[in-house]
């Protein structure tokens, strides 16, 4: 029998002229567009022609190919033109996970973006007047009521103007920037920190073209400090909340009140970087020493920065709030429009915000899953493992703890009911793989040789998804 030659082989593979041609491929081509088919045709041509030079297909192998080169063309198409960002299942049990979006919107947010995207808004438009409008008043009356009337109804409190720009890292360099710009920024060594996705306090200070003025130690920083470092350089006092750490033992850290009299006493503004920023009361769900934003602004802090996508519930965003002196001039930075959001993060910020002053926390989902007793989780766990069959699958119902993340309360867990899955014949790594490659993806955590799965942060409605998941794991 003689010997097939690449050169053969090569002539089996069709053009992609002929490919094209193709009555099976006719729909795909209508659905997704002749370029889209075109280049996934090459695609699998070139992986063939690539398997034959390196001598991986011989005849036999080459017509197995050829019988199913429509299909793999189509597979090609697929990935190709299939959406990259997509929903996932979190089991994990870290509400406001930053691998995972953070904070879910409510329904309501996502009704109202979705009204506002599909056409025209009066985004900066006013409708009485007919002459241009400013886009940050759709929310900015909503965060003077909600840091007016606080946690307790108390409307003694001076008005705080707010602005809303991208994210808290884009908040704190806008305020830096605009408040002490050529100047000197005191902040004590034991705030100098580092969270996810390298947002260092040091090289935002660079960024903004202040210069930052460390006092203190790691551990122990003193008002005092403060005080001794004040010069005609200084134009800023900045305060960091310690995200994703805790500093134990030997420490000692200025009360806010300390830093408020001598910011006042000086006439230098502090800000104060909250990070997560609640506007409701922590002590709600069991956690306590968390300050909200309008605690620091009782506290007479001048300028608070804080996320929309943590303890807010809402969509990414950073907010500025405080004495609108102040907020003035940021707002007049022309750094500031770079920074700004679009209709789609207002839509969703007022939306969330109304649920807030409304005292509608359940249907804000970060804020729902938070308020969830272990109770409640548990019943939950135990009609979700009803439901799993299988004999190589294991399952059972553990005590554990879920947390906040998002460098929101560092230090604070909730208690929680998890499922503990084991899969005969596979690890817990090789378990939590084949569930993250599930569609839709579950990612779970592994820990001491088990997959822990928490429905603290599973909604409901997909608990039907998420037992097919686990069936599959176990091939039944």
């Amino acid at each position: 029998m003689p010997v097939t030659s690449k050169a053969d082989l090569y002539r089996k593979l069709p053009s992609v002229d002929e490919l094209l041609r193709s009555p099976e491929l006719a729909s795909t081509i209508e659905h997704n567009g002749p370029a889209a088919v075109t280049d996934a045709a090459r695609t699998v041509l070139g992986s063939l022609r690539a398997e034959i030079a390196a001598a991986r297909l011989d005849v036999a192998g080459v017509d197995l190919a050829l019988s199913g080169i429509i299909d793999a063309i189509e597979r090609r198409v697929r990935k190709t033109i299939s959406f990259s960002l997509r929903s996932v299942i979190n089991a994990t049990g870290v509400i406001l996970h930053t691998n995972l979006g953070r904070a879910p919107l409510s329904e309501t947010a996502l009704e109202h973006v979705r009204h506002i995207a599909a056409g025209y808004s009066n985004l900066e438009f006013d409708v009485e007047t007919g002459n241009r409008g400013k886009r940050d008043v759709h929310v900015n009356a909503l965060f003077r009521k909600l840091l007016s009337l606080g946690l307790t109804g108390d409307t003694s409190t001076p008005e705080a103007s707010t602005i809303v720009v991208n994210n808290n890292a884009a908040a704190v360099l806008l305020a830096l920037n605009t408040l002490a710009e050529g100047g000197e920024v005191i902040v004590s060594r034991g705030e100098l920190v580092e969270i996810g996705g390298s947002f260092r306090i040091p090289d935002v200070m660079s960024k903004s073209l202040a210069t930052l003025r460390e006092v203190g130690t790691t551990n122990r920083t003193r008002v005092a400090d403060y005080e001794r470092a004040i010069n005609d350089k200084t134009r800023l006092f900045l305060r960091v909340h310690r995200s994703n750490f805790r500093i134990t033992g030997f420490t000692e850290q200025p009360a806010i009140s300390e830093l408020v009299a001598l910011a006042k006493a000086r006439n230098i503004p502090l800000l104060e970087d909250l990070g997560s920023g609640s506007l409701f009361d922590l002590r709600s769900v069991g956690i306590e020493g968390e300050p909200s934003v309008l605690d620091s602004l009782n506290a007479g802090v001048d300028v608070v920065s804080y996320s929309g996508d943590k303890l807010l519930g809402g969509p990414q965003a950073g907010m500025l709030s405080g004495r609108g002196d102040l907020i003035n001039r940021m707002r007049a930075n022309s750094l500031f429009r770079a920074l700004r959001v679009d209709k789609l993060t207002y839509a969703a910020l007022e939306a969330t915000l109304l649920a807030h002053l409304k005292q509608d926390h359940e249907s804000i989902p970060a804020l729902r899953m938070m308020h969830s007793s272990k109770e409640e989780i548990a019943k939950r766990a135990e009609a979700v493992s009803g439901q799993i069959k299988g004999s190589k699958l294991s399952v059972e119902s553990v005590a554990g703890e879920s947390v906040v993340g998002g460098g929101a309360a560092p230090a604070a867990v909730l208690p929680t009911s998890l499922l503990a899955l084991r899969c005969t014949g596979l690890t817990a790594d090789e378990i939590a793989v084949r569930l993250r490659a599930n569609n839709p993806p579950v990612v779970a955590r592994v820990e001491d040789g088990r997959v822990l799965v928490d429905l603290r942060t599973v909604f409901p409605e997909q608990e039907p998804a998420l037992i097919a998941a686990i069936q599959a794991v176990g091939g039944s």
